[in-house]
This record gives C-alpha cells, structure tokens and sequence, in this order.
C-alpha cells in the first residue's frame, strides 16, 4: 500500500526586488552618456593646454620652439579624442542634444582658436624683423597674418554651424558622394593640417618673408576650404564590429607605429594627403561633368498656322 508522503515545510525564500533590478540597468545605461562627454572634456583640455603653450613661447626670451611643438601635439591628440566622442557614442547608443552642443563649443576652443593662434604666432609673430627700405615686413606681414588666421577662425566657426543646422550633416554635394563624405573638410582636419606642419619644423618658427607668404596662403586655403562645398571623406563607413576585422587591424596598427617611430613625416603626410584628397575629388567631378555630352534639346510642339 502506497503511504502518503509528508509535505516538507517550503523555507520562507526572499522575494527578488524587481523594481531593484529594472533600476541597475537604467542606471547603468545613464552612466554610459557619461562616456563621450568624458572624451570631449579631454579635447577641450588638449585645446586649452594648447593655447597655454602658444602664450608661454610668445612671453618667452629664450628659445621657444618647444613650447610651440607641444601645443602642436596637443592638437593632435585633440583630434584623436574628437574623432573616439563621436564613434563611441554611435556605438554605445548615447548620442544626445547636450553631448552634440558641448562637442561643438569644444570644436571651437579647440580647433578655431588655438590653431589659429599657434598659425599666427609661429609663422608670423615670432619671426625675426626684417627691414627693407620703407617698409617694415615684419609688422605688415604680423598683421596679415592675424587677418588669415582670424579668417581660419570664422571659417571653422561657420563650418561647425551650418553641420549643426543641417538636418542631413552630410548632404549630397556635387558628385553625388552619399554619407561617406563630408561637404567641406571638417574642422578638426583643418586644424590638423596646422598642427602637423608646425610639428614638421619642430616648431622653429619661420625665418623669411617668403615662407611666411606662403604660409599666410596655405592657412587662407584651409579657411577657404572648410567652408567649401568640396568633399572629404568622412571614415564613417568603417565598421569596427565586423567579423573580420583583420584588415583594419593591420592598416591601424602600421599607421600607429608609423606615428609613433616617425610622427613628423607620416602626419605631415597625412595631413597633404587628406587635404589635396579633396582637391582631386573636386577636380575629378569637374572634369566629368565637363566631358558629359549635352543633354537633348527640350521638345516643343510647332503651332501651325493656318
């Protein structure tokens, strides 16, 4: 005969929390805004120790190229932590209103104004005098100096509003380059187009007339360029989450090492190489729509008289 078996008493089990368990995802999904807001902090740092350096070699007696190269380096690494904000907050999912407005006004501290004083200081502030006849050269070409490289300012300025108003950033410009591109080279290429020629020369200012012509042209066509409609590729079409990333392993890994071991020539390099990029892109287009046969003519009816 089968015996009923005893029922055992059921312990007393604390009930989970589940308000406590909803919460520490949401919690840790708004600490992860913080991420991006972290690298933007450190490229407006960068900036500002940047704009440091350029005052200290400007009141310096000494030698104070050194002075000049550092705030050149912390450029570029500004345009590491500018390019990392953006890529992790589209990654994580944390892009927001606050995170874009404040990207922006470090965008201007750090790549308007501090290139621009580090362009006016080195090529022409610091240059020894140089008389000849009636004409002081030295302040004529300070003062033209500090015209380029304000208008260097207003284009980066004017570049980073109209990307901010623009409800597609990247519009279809001529050429029909897609999202892959962006119209007009991004402020912070500009500003490393500056900071890499100057980290070229190890920050020795320029010593003649004629190289500070030719820089005065080059800062006024990085200006010019900024707020062109021309294309520059935008790097956004890179995935980082493929399967085989094995390819981008590679090419990183050369350019970093390329950078590490000779930082002077190789970003001096890329920077040219990304600058006249957008050059033959505009170039290119021009060229096709030049050899492109006319279109037909429009058909109109005759009226016929009677």
């Amino acid at each position: 005969m089968d015996l009923p078996t005893p029922s055992l008493p059921t312990p007393n089990l604390p009930t989970p929390n589940l308000e406590h368990v909803e919460r520490r995802p949401r919690r840790m999904r708004k600490g992860m805004y913080i991420l991006p807001s972290l690298f933007t902090t450190a490229n407006m740092a960068a900036g500002f120790y940047a704009i440091l350096e350029v005052v200290h070699a400007s009141a310096a007696t000494s030698l104070s190229s050194w002075h000049l190269d550092n705030a050149a380096k912390a450029i570029g690494f500004a345009v590491l932590f500018d390019g990392l904000d953006g890529r992790v907050a589209r990654m994580t999912g944390t892009s927001s209103e606050f995170g874009k407005e404040l990207d922006s006004l470090a965008d201007v501290i750090t790549f308007g104004v501090a290139p621009a004083m580090l362009a006016w200081t080195w090529g022409f502030h610091l240059m020894p005098p140089v008389a000849l006849t009636e004409w002081n050269w030295n302040v004529k070409l300070t003062q033209l100096g500090a015209i380029a490289a304000f208008l260097f300012l207003m284009a980066g300025a004017s570049r980073l509003a109209r990307f901010n108003i623009t409800s597609n950033p990247e519009p279809s410009n001529p050429g029909r380059p897609g999202k892959k591109y962006f119209v007009g080279m991004p402020i912070p290429a500009g500003a490393g187009v500056v900071a890499a020629v100057v980290h070229f020369q190890s920050g020795v200012p320029l010593q003649s007339w004629y190289t500070a012509m030719t820089w005065l042209t080059m800062v006024a066509a990085v200006g010019y360029l900024m707020v062109s409609t021309w294309r520059f590729y935008s790097f956004k079409d890179i995935d980082f989450r493929s399967r085989h990333p094995f390819r981008l392993i590679i090419l990183f890994g050369a350019l970093f090492a390329g950078i590490w071991f000779f930082s002077k020539p190789v970003l001096f390099g890329v920077a040219l190489l990304y600058t006249f990029s957008g050059v033959f892109w505009r170039l290119q287009w021009m060229l096709r729509r030049r050899n492109q046969p006319p279109p037909p003519p429009v058909y109109k009816e005759v009226s016929q008289t009677s």
